[in-house]
């Protein structure tokens, strides 16, 4: 019995005394490793959820400012930084959604310059890679020539690709090819018909294109009531078209009375939204006075943001404004 325990009371003192000689720095590495490793994991599940956010907001049909602002509030409602996960981004380009919003990243500036050249091959890239919510984005961009090309055949045949696939802000964006002849001809039957099924899942900006169909009769008859209805529902959607077409019908009677307090309301919260109509309308009632005091600076102010949003007339009535100060 004694040696039994003297045996076993001499591997014990070993053991405690392997331990005694163990360097403390070469277990600290392990656990920061194993929690940098939650981190990557977790790191990569908000990537996805970010992504994710994008996508619903894309098919609801909210502007480009509701949409990073949702981002925004993801992140800080997580404690994150937008810096540490630029950092990850940049750091971890193997996936397609931190590819897409990596490219998302550059294209609104955030952490990083803005670069929206870098953000379409980062979108074509990902693209590739059969990202939806890149091919979106992307379809826009090749529209309107944003990040280096323009290309009409290239947003048709992904917005056609998608809306196959039951997309409805793919369905807004092919109606629209068809209302405008981009990439393809024009055919207004066909564009009020992609509109409609866009609307029907839910998307605002399709909303507002079948009430512009219905108040100019394109592909269906004229019905400026119905057309008025369908843009009081994009508007309480969010739509910042939706509220600069609600805002116009209250300003000039189109399917209801004439309010223009009502048409000030509307511009202003959809110019907050950097709809370039809206701000443009909201320069027009400063310019002249209409429910508001006329304010030439205000009327420059607002004529300046449409430009540099896009308004193509806004660069008149800056001009026609400043001459006469």
């Amino acid at each position: 019995m004694s040696n039994i325990y003297n045996s076993s009371h001499k591997v014990l003192t070993q053991i405690i005394q392997n331990f005694d000689k163990l360097d403390m720095k070469e277990i600290i590495p392990t656990t920061q490793n194993i929690n940098k490793s939650i981190f990557e994991e977790d790191l990569s599940i908000m990537i996805d959820e970010l992504v994710n956010i994008n996508f619903d907001d894309l098919n609801k049909g909210y502007d480009d400012n509701v949409r990073k602002q949702h981002l925004f509030d993801y992140i800080f409602n997580h404690g994150m930084i937008l810096q540490e996960i630029y950092n990850w981004l940049l750091n971890n380009q193997y996936h397609s959604n931190s590819i897409y919003l990596f490219g998302y990243f550059n294209y609104h500036g955030i952490v990083t310059d803005n670069n929206k050249q870098k953000a379409s091959k980062l979108y074509q890239i990902a693209t590739k890679l059969e990202n939806i919510v890149a091919q979106l984005d992307l379809a826009i961009m090749y529209i309107n020539g944003v990040g280096g090309e323009q290309n009409y055949t290239k947003a048709f045949e992904l917005s056609k690709k998608l809306t196959e696939k039951g997309n409805p802000n793919a369905m807004n964006r092919l109606g629209f090819c068809y209302d405008r002849g981009i990439g393809i001809e024009v055919n207004k039957q066909k564009a009020f018909e992609l509109y409609q099924k866009a609307a029907y899942l839910g998307n605002s900006n399709g909303i507002d294109n079948m009430g512009t169909c219905y108040e100019n009769g394109v592909g269906t008859d004229i019905d400026i009531k119905k057309a008025f209805e369908l843009y009081q529902k994009a508007a309480d959607l969010g739509n910042a078209n939706g509220m600069n077409s609600l805002g116009y019908c209250y300003e000039n009677g189109v399917g209801t009375d004439i309010d223009i307090k009502k048409a000030f309301e509307l511009y202003q919260k959809a110019a907050n939204l950097e709809n370039h109509y809206a701000q443009f309308n909201l320069a027009s009632l400063y310019e002249k006075g209409i429910e508001t005091k006329k304010d030439i600076t205000k009327a420059i102010y607002w004529y300046k943001k449409s430009l540099e949003q896009g308004h193509s007339y806004a660069q008149k009535k800056l001009n026609d404004l400043l001459l006469i100060l």
